[in-house]
């Protein structure tokens, strides 16, 4: 038999803060998420797969309308069409939306209970799913130990949405050890809730396959779906697929050597021309190394921003999310130079540590709300209750000084 696993769909999850950057593809990213389910339906007939598994977070909470939920019971319709079985359980998303409770799915849609454990079998098929939603956001209770025993002569699958033991970005829902559901005795354990695609074990399978469509800048890389092939009641192959329609990518340029802002604009350049072309990409651009540019970047970042948006422009399905200056000077500067560079450092880690201290020390600065990226300029400068965005100012003033002292010292 063939299974595809997924998790985390969060169909039309909101995309916050794109109406602040110019030529954003707000249309494409907004409707990501559905492109990208409607390509592992295809997927899935495609491949002609016995059975999907959606391990949770299907939506993203509460429907502005019912054509979210409206669009998933087409897409689960067309695999009943084909002939395809769909076992779902809710995750912590999912659990928050009163709608997703009261909206019937097809009858190829087998949704599990949220109060218990529940199974499902195909006999036909050789299959028995063991399952548990979440009845509430948070659940901190381990689901999985109350999980049954296996069924003899069926091929058994875990769905279970969790973090295990912990996932950085995640919350600790449903917690488990890898141990216990080992000890299940299941052939197969299909999680959700981690972004990140993670084979865990391979003795049995136990397998996060990540979101199917990257949301922000913080989810890069490809996202899609995992692709299970059964012989004998034993698994032959576990493949990733891509589903993912826009892709966010983190790029990190050294620009060591470039004399000025455009040499190290045409090193982005070449950067970016390396994506592959066949989907969108939002890109974030980190400038790195020792460079004779490093205070040329820092004083004309808005210049830099635009010159490498209009390179993107120029090549086609490519969108520059944010472009970071994390370069240095090109030398050591001297004892007197270096004593107070380490001043300034030390300072900065106290004001990353005090978000309080920090706000008030940037609303009372000309010069720093003079520094403030467009984009948070556009939103009023900095919210307070944001460490992000704090944190982010802090470096980028710790950056320019230290290039105002390089640049004294050489003067």
């Amino acid at each position: 038999m063939k299974l595809l696993h997924a998790a985390d769909l969060h169909i039309d999850s909101p995309l916050r803060g794109l109406a602040s950057y110019e030529g954003a593809p707000a249309q494409e990213l907004r409707t990501a998420s559905r492109r990208a389910l409607e390509n592992l339906v295809e997927l899935a007939r495609t491949e002609d797969v016995d059975a999907v598994l959606l391990a949770g977070d299907i939506y993203d909470g509460d429907w502005l309308d019912y054509q979210t939920g409206l669009f998933f019971a087409r897409q689960m319709s067309a695999l009943g069409k084909a002939g395809i079985d769909v076992y779902l359980i809710s995750g912590n998303h999912d659990a928050q939306s009163s709608i997703t409770r009261r909206l019937r799915l097809p009858g190829n849609v087998r949704v599990f209970d949220t109060a218990q454990p529940q199974t499902f079998c195909d006999e036909r098929l050789g299959l028995a799913v063991h399952g548990q939603g979440f009845a509430r956001r948070e659940v901190k209770d381990n689901l999985a130990v109350r999980y049954p025993a296996p069924l003899s002569g069926l091929f058994n699958v875990g769905l279970l949405h969790t973090a295990l033991t912990g996932r950085e970005g995640h919350e600790e829902y449903a917690p488990c050890k890898v141990g216990e559901l080992q000890a299940k005795g299941y052939q197969y354990w299909a999680l959700g809730h981690v972004h990140t695609r993670e084979v865990v074990c391979e003795d049995p399978w136990i397998v996060f396959p990540g979101n199917i469509q990257g949301r922000h800048a913080r989810e890069t890389g490809p996202k899609g779906c995992t692709l299970v092939t059964v012989d004998d009641l034993q698994v032959t192959g576990v493949e990733h697929r891509d589903l993912d329609v826009a892709r966010w990518e983190h790029l990190r340029v050294d620009v060591t050597g470039a004399e000025d802002l455009d040499e190290a604009a045409t090193l982005v350049a070449k950067r970016l021309r390396d994506l592959p072309a066949e989907r969108l990409h939002a890109v974030r651009v980190s400038l790195t190394g020792r460079t004779p540019a490093h205070l040329e970047l820092n004083r004309e970042r808005e210049r830099l921003v635009n010159q490498i948006r209009l390179i993107a422009t120029d090549l086609g399905a490519l969108w520059v999310e944010k472009v970071r200056v994390e370069t240095r000077p090109p030398d050591t500067p001297g004892e007197g130079t270096a004593g107070l560079l380490a001043d300034l450092q030390r300072t900065a880690r106290e004001l990353r540590l005090d978000h309080g201290r920090l706000h008030d020390l940037v609303a009372r600065s000309e010069l720093l709300r003079k520094g403030l990226p467009a984009d948070v300029a556009e939103r009023g400068g900095i919210d307070p209750g944001d460490p992000q965005w704090l944190t982010r100012i802090a470096e980028e003033a710790m950056d320019l000084l230290a290039a105002m002292v390089a640049e004294s010292r050489e003067t």
